[in-house]
């Protein structure tokens, strides 16, 4: 008897844009400050709730939204550092991450980079690849 098995490889599409914010401001002031800089229009999202561990309560993460309806682009302005943890700790110099999802020029990327540097408040912005980053399911939501 001959067995004919088929093995599905599963691999998750990180389609998205990562930039790693380092401040030492609240979500709250850092997001009215690229609101106002940047003509954003962040608005408070429920907390990004993520099981870390097995078997132990989500970790909770701030959250905000914004979307450029033109291009139909959504911004997601996460905290890096929850209720209890980390949402990626290989990175723990980031305290922000900005997530963009769907459709972004390379032009338009490096002019909003140079945007969030030029923010005095902002320590670094920097493109991250999201590949590379051992917890990156936690960004999967």
């Amino acid at each position: 008897m001959i067995l004919n098995r088929k093995f599905l490889k599963f691999e998750i599409d990180f389609d998205f844009v990562l930039i790693a914010v380092t401040t030492s401001l609240k979500d709250y002031r850092i997001c009215y400050l690229i609101n106002k800089f940047l003509n954003f229009n962040f608005i408070k999202s429920e907390d990004l709730a993520v099981d870390i561990s097995q078997g132990s309560e989500p970790v909770l993460f701030s959250l905000y939204h914004y979307n450029w309806e033109t291009t139909e682009t959504d911004f997601y302005f996460i905290g890096n550092k929850g209720s209890d943890g980390y949402l990626v700790p290989e990175i723990k110099s980031a305290d922000y991450f900005l997530m963009i999802r769907n459709y972004i020029d390379d032009d338009d990327l490096e002019s909003l980079i140079m945007s969030l540097n030029k923010i005095p408040e902002i320590v670094a912005a920097v493109k991250i690849d999201p590949k590379k980053i051992k917890s990156r399911e936690n960004l999967l939501f």
